[in-house]
């Protein structure tokens, strides 16, 4: 694996590389609070099939940055889809496979929607589509996974984020994988991602826009307009979910069929939590190397 930096419109994205040269380039999107460490262990089973992969740092994460300090901090759903299509101009990837976790599972579900002509296939982990928008028939179970949602849109969420982001993220890392110990030495090493300067402006505003608690990004006026109401997906997904998710319940991902016009395919994984690819990559890439393999084709 190699790290390298590349230049979009907006940010300079460090991300890894690795794998056959000529390989079918993936594009792998970490979720928060997490950083592009969570895909450790499903990579290599990527390398050996035969696939390049590509894994870079979000805005707000690690050491990707802004090139315009006055630039606006968007945690925008739409603004991570543009980021993802900006990313793969820059390396002249112009059609790749993309697989996403959390808040990259919205970002490839949404440049799958909007951008068919680019995407391969989609893989998406932990996320539903049609769920961009929360408020849409929130359960009662889903309204109290999300109570981390509406504590960052209050100023004692704000300071924690701000001022105890550590402590912040690791008890959430316990609750999300409850029948796993925290690898304490995986937390520490993905932690210092959540150093960026604009991890914390970010965050807020992500979780903040996602309920009209905060202003949107003009910039993303256009790409948001056909996401009111979520556009069929055409390109082949599959949708994994862990059986036991207290973030996003699995329930929140199924009866989605017709959203899709192509290949789609859900599977939920009995027991796992919201972090799948940390707590069982083997029988993540059980699922996931042969999808990419029938559906890989350039």
């Amino acid at each position: 694996m190699t790290f390298q930096t590349v230049e979009t419109r907006l940010l300079v994205i460090g991300y890894e590389t690795g794998g056959p040269v000529t390989g079918l380039p993936v594009i792998l999107l970490h979720g928060w609070p997490d950083d592009i460490r969570t895909w450790d262990s499903v990579v290599p089973a990527l390398h050996e099939a035969g696939f390049r992969t590509f894994r870079p740092y979000l805005r707000g994460f690690g050491p990707t940055r802004f090139q315009n300090s006055a630039a606006f901090r968007s945690g925008q759903l739409a603004a991570l889809a543009q980021d993802l299509l900006d990313f793969a101009d820059a390396l002249g990837l112009t059609r790749f496979l993309v697989i996403g976790h959390d808040w990259g599972a919205r970002a490839a579900y949404i440049a799958s929607a909007l951008k068919p002509e680019r995407i391969i296939a989609c893989t998406a982990l932990s996320v539903g589509w049609g769920t961009n928008t929360p408020a849409q028939a929130l359960s009662l179970k889903q309204a109290q996974n999300y109570w981390y949602h509406w504590l960052m849109a209050l100023d004692r969420g704000a300071a924690l984020v701000r001022d105890e982001r550590y402590r912040f993220t690791h008890y959430i890392w316990e609750i999300w994988t409850p029948d796993v110990p925290v690898d304490e030495e995986a937390f520490k090493t993905t932690a210092a991602s959540f150093d960026n300067p604009d991890w914390a402006d970010i965050t807020l505003h992500s979780y903040r826009v996602r309920w009209d608690l905060a202003p949107k990004d003009s910039d993303y006026a256009d790409l948001e307009k056909p996401l009111a109401n979520p556009p069929l997906i055409k390109v082949p997904t599959l949708t994994l979910h862990g059986g036991a998710d207290p973030c996003n319940d699995p329930t929140t991902s199924a009866g989605k069929e017709a959203l899709f016009s192509g290949f789609y395919e859900r599977v939920i994984l009995e027991g796992l939590g919201h972090f799948p690819q940390r707590e069982a990559p083997a029988k993540v890439n059980a699922h996931l190397i042969p999808f990419l393999k029938a559906h890989g084709t350039a």
